[in-house]
């Protein structure tokens, strides 16, 4: 492996752990000639599965793709890297438990939106307003009406304020 920073191929391995639901192995690396450390991953040569896209065409698989869609929809929003190398994990795990050779392309941004809603709403949104290509403001509206109707308190539900006559001290 070589170094990214001096680009030297003579390393050793400081530590070695499972990562990613034991799906890849995280290596933590330091470099013999600048001493600086890093990080690689290895992970199974899987057979490619092709994402047949709405046009019919098809590309490979590509969890960066995933990683990187997701990474616009969270900026600035309170979500870590390793939250989002999780959802890439559990999407790129379905599809590969679940799919030998082809999978669509709207079952992929389906699974990565429900992972998501769970996740940040605020990303949920704006993941879901390029997948879907929402044109207008009411596309907006209707995707928010489901999660709006369950978070938000019922007229019921909402604490009464103290009604004070004008003589009333507080």
């Amino acid at each position: 492996m070589k170094c990214p920073f001096c680009r030297m191929d003579n390393d050793r391995v400081m530590d070695s752990r499972a990562s990613e639901d034991g799906f890849a192995i995280r290596r933590r690396r330091q470099c013999l000639n600048c001493r600086r450390r890093y990080t690689t991953y290895e992970r199974l040569d899987e057979m490619a599965i092709k994402v047949v896209k709405k046009g019919g065409e098809r590309e490979p698989f590509s969890r960066q793709k995933i990683r990187d869609g997701m990474a616009k929809a969270c900026w600035k929003r309170p979500i870590s890297d390793e939250q989002i190398d999780a959802v890439v994990s559990a999407v790129e795990s379905d599809i590969y438990a679940n799919f030998d050779s082809e999978v669509e392309s709207g079952y992929v941004g389906e699974l990565v939106m429900q992972h998501l809603s769970k996740l940040d709403q605020v990303a949920f949104v704006r993941f879901a307003s390029v997948y879907r290509e929402f044109k207008d403001v009411r596309d907006f509206v209707d995707e928010l009406q489901p999660m709006l109707q369950v978070t938000a308190p019922r007229a019921s539900e909402k604490p009464q304020k103290p009604n004070r006559g004008m003589g009333e001290r507080r």
